[in-house]
């Protein structure tokens, strides 16, 4: 029964990590399936949640950042921290978007700290309001 749930937990960090790098991830159906299976652990979901889409998207910085400067980071991206600067990392939790953001804040060569916590506080927006939501389905 442990050796199982040990499994689950790592399914859903690499899950998250990958869903916020260029890999294709699944880490929404995985962490509803985590909660429905075991809604008293939502804390400790959310948790590795977080953590692993946060790696994965500092990974995603990283790869921007050692884009040569002869390739460019998607223009929307650029323009979008442009013109909001960090804040717009707390966007990171789109689909899509968020791998080109984070990678357009590596490529523009922003702070890693600063750009790491921005992503990090919109991700762990977005799986609350998504694990907040499966919890009053299922209660």
């Amino acid at each position: 029964m442990m050796n199982e749930i040990w499994w689950q937990w790592l399914g859903l960090w690499f899950s998250a990590f990958s869903s916020a790098t260029i890999l294709p991830g699944t880490s929404d159906v995985v962490l509803v399936a985590m909660i429905h299976q075991h809604p008293q652990w939502w804390g400790w979901a959310w948790l590795i949640a977080t953590i692993g889409n946060s790696m994965g998207g500092v990974v995603s910085y990283y790869m921007g950042r050692l884009l040569p400067h002869k390739h460019r980071a998607p223009d929307k991206m650029i323009t979008w921290i442009y013109k909001y600067g960090y804040w717009a990392l707390l966007m990171s939790w789109v689909p899509f978007i968020g791998d080109g953001l984070a990678i357009a804040a590596g490529w523009l060569r922003l702070n890693v700290f600063l750009s790491a916590l921005m992503l990090t506080i919109g991700k762990f927006a977005r799986y609350g309001v998504l694990i907040f939501g499966t919890l009053q389905v299922i209660a």
